[in-house]
């Protein structure tokens, strides 16, 4: 009983195992096929025409096939799928896709093409057509395509686009039209299901007012790198992400924009602006990006929601309390490569959730005092720090990163590290080390807390000058020899000190703090 079993299970067998044989012996050459429906092919030199009529997907990418026909695809009446991309195709035959009534996927991306393919099935629901050398957009080209949700056709000729072409596709949800050197975009667009419109990298001067009018539903708007001089008028209340980096924006009042009470997202960024007014209006903004611009001044009013602001490469000054008074949600403020030479005491006290402050590349002479207790990260890079004081640190038990490379410290107490019980990464590199024996109880202590610190080349005394206080044994030596460092080492450790044993240095953390290190 038990062979005949066994017998009967190898039978069952035997149909998938050819089956699966079947399906190995017909897949063309330089693909891989799948028991999916999935062929996949790779530098191929023409449509292959093995592949079976049950496929659903077909992808082909960095091929050599000049002319998509009719005859190559017509067959495959299951296809749901099919990407084209890198193949140097230049043409598509009229109604290569008509007849495939599965189809939901075409990307043709990467190629040569001068026309959207006619005749696309009804049941398309993402076309992508990015870098191509399509020039014009004719209505036809999207007839009867009221399911398609996704359309992109970046980086193209498109010089001008009236969007009543579009009109016929009442279900798109995401439109890219970025990179097509546009000069114009004309029409009101009746895209009721429009949820995302990216017009990035083109020459649009402006919008007529009704433009953005009837898109209800628009979520994200991306205009950067354009030639706008000001805001578009009536945009949507629904909109939550708003890009306008690297356009001719010189001042923005958002006294008109009062409807904008759902955004969350400004970009700003690489504009000429000298002030920005009425963002108070903005009500639910929790990021804003103001790089690259011409502010010599925080912006007041900002809102109360903000999260995160982004004020770097301006021309800032002075840093001021009553700029920050309201901002008690902010998590993260960059104010990196300004001119600031001025930081009141306290600036930043409401802000209680603080995490992230930049302020590299500024004028600084001091660490600002009495800034938030919740920093994790303080980068102050580039100023011209020369002392590190106590009261400027005993607040920020909770500092990991303290960045400090190319500033004009000498010397730094070992005692200075009991406030910043967290620190884990320290970058001193770029200043005058003045390599003393004192040096080596900061040594000492930095290691015994795993900081990982970067950085330390001493410029003084001369023949110390090069060399690494944090790891030159040498230093160490001489320290040693001299009696200048040996002593007191040996009364706080009560053993001799190994030079060229670096677990010597190791010290009981109960030596020098009361606290737990988590």
């Amino acid at each position: 009983m038990l062979l005949i079993n066994q017998r009967a299970a190898n039978k069952d067998m035997q149909p998938n195992h050819m089956h699966q044989k079947a399906v190995t012996s017909i897949c063309p050459r330089k693909c891989s096929c799948d028991l999916a429906g999935r062929v996949h092919c790779y530098r191929v030199g023409e449509m292959p025409k093995e592949i079976a009529p049950t496929t659903r997907r077909i992808y082909i990418s960095h091929s050599k096939i000049k002319q998509l026909q009719i005859t190559d695809i017509s067959r495959m009446s299951a296809l749901e799928e099919f990407v084209l991309t890198c193949s140097r195709t230049e043409s598509v035959e009229n109604n290569t896709f008509k007849t495939l009534g599965a189809l939901r996927t075409l990307e043709l991306w990467k190629n040569k093409l001068s026309h959207i393919p006619t005749s696309l099935p009804a049941s398309l629901e993402v076309l992508k057509l990015g870098d191509n050398l399509i020039s014009v957009v004719h209505e036809s080209d999207f007839e009867g395509l009221q399911k398609l949700r996704v359309l992109e056709i970046q980086s193209n000729l498109i010089l001008a686009l009236s969007f009543s072409t579009l009109s016929s596709l009442s279900n798109l949800q995401s439109l890219t039209l970025d990179g097509n050197n546009m000069e114009s975009a004309s029409g009101a667009p009746s895209l009721p299901n429009l949820k995302y419109l990216s017009m990035e990298n083109n020459k649009l001067h402006s919008f007529s007012g009704s433009f953005f009018t009837s898109l209800h539903n628009l979520l994200f708007l991306n205009l950067n790198g354009n030639f706008l001089t000001s805001t578009p008028s009536d945009l949507p209340k629904s909109l939550l992400s708003l890009k306008l980096e690297r356009n001719q924006l010189t001042m923005l009042t958002f006294g008109d924009m009062t409807q904008l009470a759902n955004l969350s997202e400004l970009f700003l960024s690489e504009n000429q602006l000298s002030s920005l007014d009425g963002a108070q209006f903005l009500l639910s903004l929790t990021r804003l990006e103001l790089s690259g611009n011409k502010l010599r001044t925080i912006p007041l009013r900002l809102p109360a929601t903000l999260q995160k602001v982004d004020c770097s490469n301006n021309l800032i000054e002075m840093i001021k309390a009553q700029e920050f008074q309201a901002l008690q949600d902010l998590k993260h403020l960059f104010l990196d490569n300004n001119i600031v030479t001025t930081f009141e005491e306290g600036a930043l006290q409401n802000c209680r959730l603080l995490s992230n402050l930049a302020l590299e590349q500024n004028l600084l002479s001091s660490i600002p005092l009495r800034l938030p207790h919740t920093l994790a990260r303080l980068d102050l890079k580039g100023n011209s720090i020369k002392r590190i004081k106590e009261e400027e640190l005993t607040n920020l038990r909770l500092l990991q990163v303290l960045n400090l490379r190319n500033n004009k410290v000498s010397t730094l107490d070992h005692s200075l590290f009991k406030y910043l019980p967290r620190l884990r990464y320290l970058y001193l590199d770029g200043n005058p080390w003045n390599c003393t024996c004192e040096f080596l109880q900061t040594r000492k202590v930095l290691m015994a807390k795993g900081i990982d610190v970067k950085g330390g080349q001493c410029t003084a005394p001369a023949e110390s000058q090069g060399e690494s206080w944090m790891s030159s044994k040498r230093i160490l030596h001489l320290c040693v020899h001299n009696h200048l460092y040996s002593t007191e080492v040996g009364k706080e450790t009560g053993k001799n000190i190994n030079v060229d044993d670096p677990s010597s240095l190791r010290v009981n953390m109960d030596d020098y703090y009361d606290y737990e290190i988590y």
